[in-house]
């Protein structure tokens, strides 16, 4: 799929679902990570690294930047997905050793 050939929103619309489809797919491989984390970590309080996050989020920006694409769009949305693995990794945390 090209976007610059695209005559037709169809296609527009096609694009970006199958796109949502792979980055649901990469979502989850994420979140495996995110348990095998829990899994090793033996302190709950080890789950929250401010360090690491401001660390993945600075990526995130410098890798869209490189691409492109707004630097603060992407780090915001890099936010959120950090919050929310660690959000995924506490529940697994308790889960497993809860």
């Amino acid at each position: 799929m090209n976007p610059d050939s695209y005559g037709t929103m169809e296609q527009v619309r096609a694009g970006v679902d199958m796109i949502d489809r792979q980055l649901v797919a990469l979502l989850a491989e994420r979140f495996a990570h995110m348990r095998a984390a829990a899994r090793i970590k033996a302190d709950r309080d080890a789950v929250r690294d401010e360090g690491r996050k401001a660390e993945v989020i600075a990526n995130a920006r410098i890798e869209a930047e490189r691409q492109g694409l707004p630097g603060d769009m992407v780090a915001a949305l890099w936010d959120q997905l950090v919050e929310a693995s660690i959000a995924y990794e506490m529940a697994e945390f308790d889960r497993l050793k809860g």
